[in-house]
C-alpha cells in the first residue's frame, strides 16, 4: 500500500465541493444562533423506550490482557450479549486513528455483524481546558484525527475530556474555545463533540452546563455518566442533580454500574430514578453499558447491567 493511501484522508470524507461548502459554512458556526445542540443521534425504530449499546471500557481488563482484540469487539458484543451498537475507547487502538487499512477492517467487521459504531471515547490527547494557549491548541489538533476516524467508522460522536489548569472560570473559558474549534471542525462530517462528567470541574454539573451554554454550538454536547461525579478526593457532586443538569445537551448516556444485589438492582445508583431523569428529558437514543465493578466478572457485570436496563426500560414504558 502506497503512502498516499495508508492514512485516512479528510478530503475523502468531505468530498470535493462538499468540503468547500462545509469550510465556507464554518464562518457562522458556533455563534449564538447555534445555541441548540444537534439532537441526539437517531436510534432504530423504537421497539423499546431506549436502545442499549456497550461501552468498550466494560471489557478493559480483557482488552489490556490481550484476551480480546479491538477488531473483534463488535462481533464479540453481538454474539456474546446480543447488543448491536458499540462505543470504542481510543486507548485500544491509539496509533490507528489515521490508519485507513485498520479502520476499514474495523468498519467491515462491525458492518458484517450488523453492529453500529456509535462513538469513540478519547483519552490521553491533551488538556482541552489548559490555560496555556499553546498546550490547548496542541490538544485540539490531537483530537481532530479522531473526529475524522469517527466519521469514517460511521459514529455520531467523539467523547472528550476537559482537563486543564487554573480556576474554574479560566478553565471554562479555555474549554469553550476548544469545544467551539472542534465543533467547527466536526461540522462538515456531522460528528458531535461531547463532554463526559469525568473528574475535576467536569464532574460539577453546574460548571459543565455553563460550558455548554457558553459554547452554544450545534456540534457540541454532553455525555452524562451515572457515576463519575467525584470532583476530587473529598468532594462528591449529587449524581442525580448532575445528570439532570446535563440532559439538555445529551447526545449519549453512560449507564455506569459497579455491583448488584440479589434482586438485580445496582447497589450504588438508583437506576429507576436515574433512567426516569433521562427519559423524562425526552432522550430516546442509545444508553451505553459501562460496567466497572470488581466482584462480578466483566461479562457477568455487563449482563447484569443489561438486564437491569431492560427491566426498568420496560417498566417506564408502561402507560401510567
Amino acid at each position: 500500500m502506497s503512502a498516499d493511501h495508508r492514512f485516512l484522508s479528510r478530503r475523502a470524507l468531505l468530498g470535493g465541493a462538499a468540503a468547500l461548502g462545509g469550510t465556507l459554512a464554518l464562518t457562522r458556526l458556533g455563534s449564538a444562533q447555534d445555541a441548540k445542540p444537534a439532537p441526539a443521534p437517531a436510534a432504530p425504530a423504537p421497539k423499546k423506550l431506549f436502545p442499549i449499546s456497550l461501552a468498550q471500557w466494560s471489557l478493559h481488563k480483557a482488552l489490556f490482557a490481550k484476551e480480546l482484540d479491538n477488531l473483534d469487539f463488535p462481533k464479540f458484543t453481538k454474539t456474546e450479549f446480543g447488543i448491536e451498537a458499540v462505543e470504542f475507547v481510543n486507548s485500544f487502538f491509539k496509533d490507528k486513528a489515521q490508519d485507513l487499512a485498520y479502520l476499514t477492517e474495523l468498519k467491515k467487521r462491525a458492518d458484517d455483524n450488523g453492529v453500529r459504531c456509535c462513538l469513540i471515547m478519547i483519552d490521553g490527547e491533551g488538556a482541552l481546558a489548559h490555560d496555556d494557549k499553546a498546550e490547548r491548541e496542541r490538544a485540539v489538533e490531537n483530537h481532530k484525527k479522531w473526529i475524522d476516524a469517527a466519521a469514517f467508522l460511521g459514529c455520531h460522536s467523539i467523547r472528550v475530556n476537559l482537563e486543564g489548569t487554573g480556576s474554574g472560570s479560566d478553565r471554562r473559558k479555555a474549554a469553550v474555545q476548544s469545544l467551539r474549534t472542534l465543533g467547527n471542525y466536526a461540522h462538515p462530517v456531522e460528528i458531535r463533540v461531547i463532554v463526559e462528567n469525568h473528574g475535576g470541574f467536569s464532574s460539577n454539573g453546574e460548571w459543565l452546563s455553563e460550558v455548554m451554554r457558553e459554547a452554544a454550538h450545534q456540534r457540541v454536547g454532553t455525555l452524562p455518566d451515572f457515576g463519575n461525579f467525584r470532583i476530587d478526593e473529598k468532594t462528591e457532586y449529587d449524581r442525580y442533580k448532575g445528570v439532570q443538569e446535563l440532559m439538555p445537551w445529551a447526545c449519549a448516556v453512560s449507564a455506569k454500574s459497579y455491583d448488584f444485589d440479589e434482586q438485580g438492582n445496582e447497589t450504588t445508583i438508583d437506576y429507576r430514578r436515574m433512567l426516569k431523569i433521562v427519559t423524562d428529558a425526552g432522550y430516546r437514543s442509545w444508553i451505553g453499558i459501562e460496567y466497572e465493578g470488581g466482584r462480578l466478572s466483566e461479562r457477568d457485570g455487563i449482563r447484569a447491567t443489561q438486564k437491569l436496563l431492560e427491566r426498568i426500560g420496560e417498566e417506564l414504558s408502561q402507560p401510567k
